[in-house]
């Protein structure tokens, strides 16, 4: 009689210690730099996986090239240590400075990342920047980084679907309802810069906790002003088209 309630215990333990090996371990990491007050400001405040994995080195190793390719000025081979990104950054300012004596206003860059999907089968982490390097305005500018946590890879966007034409076809028809674009006319009809006036995917798709979500970054299929445009297509409906299929 005793035992039983001792078994339940013992088996809620267990079921919850699994749960917690489906989680990534993680810290954020927060950089912030200024040299002087007409130096650049750096602050970056990214995740760090804690765990000793090759998956963990895997998305470590992907955040850091990431961001350090935001910030290097001027590209250079061997392998991307962020310090280096970093003075490479400072310099970049430096050098226009010296080039352009009325340039005053010091380089900025923010980034900032996070864990915004994970399950079983993969992970997806966003990496948000903004950069003024000069210029009228900064630009900003969001990644997505997907991972396939059972086989250690990165997962590269057409590796998301099992049907990647159907899912282009599903994902044009809401862009049009969502955008206002009338189905049967151009999609560039109402002022929209798709390359040939064809719909294509975004260069940004990351899993979310909505659903699936491409991301078009400024410029990409629209001027600056627009901003970054945002389709979220919830799992329950993107389920067919996808490879990993999350719980709708």
């Amino acid at each position: 009689m005793v035992q039983k309630p001792l078994l339940g215990i013992c088996f809620f333990l267990v079921l919850l210690g699994c749960t917690n090996q489906e989680k990534l371990t993680y810290e954020l990491t927060s950089i912030k730099e200024q040299a002087c007050e007409s130096c650049p400001t750096i602050d970056i405040q990214v995740p760090k996986i804690l765990d000793e994995t090759p998956l963990a080195s895997l998305i470590n190793k992907a955040i850091t090239e990431e961001i350090s390719a935001q910030l290097v000025f001027e590209e250079s081979s061997g392998d991307v240590v962020l310090e280096n990104a970093i003075t490479s950054f400072n310099e970049g300012f430096e050098a226009v400075k010296r080039q352009f004596e009325d340039q005053t206003i010091p380089w900025e860059a923010t980034l900032s990342g996070d864990i915004v999907y994970e399950d079983a089968q993969m992970v997806t982490v966003v990496i948000n920047s903004y950069l003024f390097t000069g210029g009228a305005h900064g630009n900003s500018d969001v990644s997505y980084l997907n991972f396939d946590k059972v086989t250690a890879a990165e997962i590269e966007i057409w590796e998301l679907f099992d049907d990647e034409e159907g899912f282009t076809h599903y994902a044009e028809t809401k862009f049009r309802i969502q955008e206002k674009v009338p189905q049967d006319d151009s999609i560039n009809q109402t002022g929209f810069m798709f390359e040939a006036e064809v719909f294509h995917l975004s260069e940004n798709i990351g899993y979310t906790a909505d659903g699936i979500q491409l991301l078009y970054n400024p410029y990409e299929i629209a001027s600056f002003a627009e901003g970054p445009i945002v389709l979220t297509i919830p799992f329950q409906e993107a389920n067919k088209y996808l490879k990993r299929k999350p719980k709708s």
